[in-house]
C-alpha cells in the first residue's frame, strides 16, 4: 500500500492523495544511481514497467520508428537519445524530474518542514512509462506519452488498465484521491470515487468556459494548496473549503469541482 511517512511528533499524515499528471518536458541529469525498478512504489507494477522500458531502450535504435510512435520531429531526437540510455541514465525524485506550467505552479521544492513532509506524502504522478510514481521515485529522464503508440503492442491504455486499476481502487478505498490528471491519463486507469477538477473561464456576463490554456497552472496551483495545508479533508467538499481558504474561487458539483477564474 501507499507508504506514509510520519508527520511532526510521529503522528500519521492526512489521508489524501493528490494524482498529477506527468508533463512531455523533463529536466536533464540527476544525481541519483540508475534506474532500479525495486526502488520504486508498487512492484506489483514492475512487470509492466520492465517491458515498457525494455521497448523504449531497443526502439531508440531506430530513431525513425521512434519518432514515429513517440510523435516527435527531427529536432527532438535528443529525446530518443534519453530513451536509449533508460537503464544507465542518473535519475531523481519523481516530484523534481517533471517541469512544465504545472510543475511551476506547484513548486514543490519551495515547500518547506512540514508542509514538504505532506507533500511527499500526499503527492503522486500517473505516468505513462510507469504507471504510478510516488513523489520520491527516483527516475531516468524519459520520453512516453499516454497517446503514444509503439509499434505492434497494443495501445498503453489496453496494457495498464488491468495492472493499474487495482492498484488505484486499493488506494481510493483507504484514502481520498483527487484526480487532477489530463484525460489521456485518465484513460489509462480509472479511480473510482475521486474527486475532479475542471478550471472554468467566467467572462464579466456571466457566462463560462472550460480552460485549456491556463489548465495546468491552475491545477498546478490546487495541487500546492492541497499538499502543504493542515487539513484533512474527506471528501469533495472538504477539498473545496482548503482551496476556498487558499483564495481560490471554487464550486462543487457532487464529487466534482470547477475552479473559477476572470476571463
Amino acid at each position: 500500500m501507499w507508504a506514509r511517512p510520519g508527520g511532526e511528533g510521529g503522528a500519521t499524515l492526512p489521508r489524501v492523495l493528490v494524482l498529477l499528471p506527468p508533463s512531455e518536458t523533463k529536466r536533464d541529469g540527476g544525481d541519483g544511481p540508475p534506474l532500479r525498478l525495486e526502488a520504486l512504489s508498487h512492484p506489483e507494477l514492475d512487470p509492466s514497467r520492465k517491458a515498457l522500458v525494455d521497448e523504449l531502450v531497443d526502439l531508440a535504435a531506430n530513431v525513425t520508428a521512434s519518432r514515429a510512435a513517440l510523435g516527435l520531429s527531427p529536432k527532438q531526437d535528443a529525446e530518443v537519445a534519453r530513451n536509449a540510455a533508460l537503464w544507465a541514465s542518473p535519475t531523481m525524485p519523481a516530484l523534481h524530474r517533471y517541469t512544465g506550467v504545472l510543475y511551476d505552479a506547484l513548486d514543490v521544492g519551495s515547500l518547506r518542514g512540514a508542509a514538504a513532509a505532506r507533500a511527499s506524502a500526499r503527492l503522486a504522478v500517473g505516468s505513462a512509462l510507469f504507471g504510478l510514481l510516488r513523489a520520491d521515485d527516483p527516475v531516468p529522464a524519459y520520453r512516453l506519452s499516454a497517446g503514444s503508440a509503439l509499434p505492434g503492442a497494443p495501445t498503453l491504455a489496453a496494457r495498464w488498465k488491468p495492472v493499474l486499476e487495482p492498484v488505484l481502487a486499493a488506494l481510493a478505498a483507504e484514502e481520498l484521491v483527487v484526480d487532477l490528471r489530463s484525460g489521456s491519463y485518465a484513460a489509462l486507469a480509472k479511480v473510482p470515487g475521486a474527486v475532479t477538477a475542471t478550471v472554468l473561464s467566467e467572462r464579466p456576463d456571466g457566462s463560462r468556459s472550460v480552460v485549456s490554456h491556463f489548465n495546468k497552472a491552475h491545477k498546478g496551483r490546487l495541487a500546492r494548496v492541497l499538499a502543504g495545508s493542515r487539513a484533512e479533508p474527506t471528501d469533495a467538499a472538504g477539498v473545496a473549503a482548503v482551496a476556498r481558504r487558499a483564495g481560490m474561487r471554487v464550486e462543487r458539483r457532487g464529487p466534482a469541482l470547477e475552479i473559477i477564474v476572470p476571463a
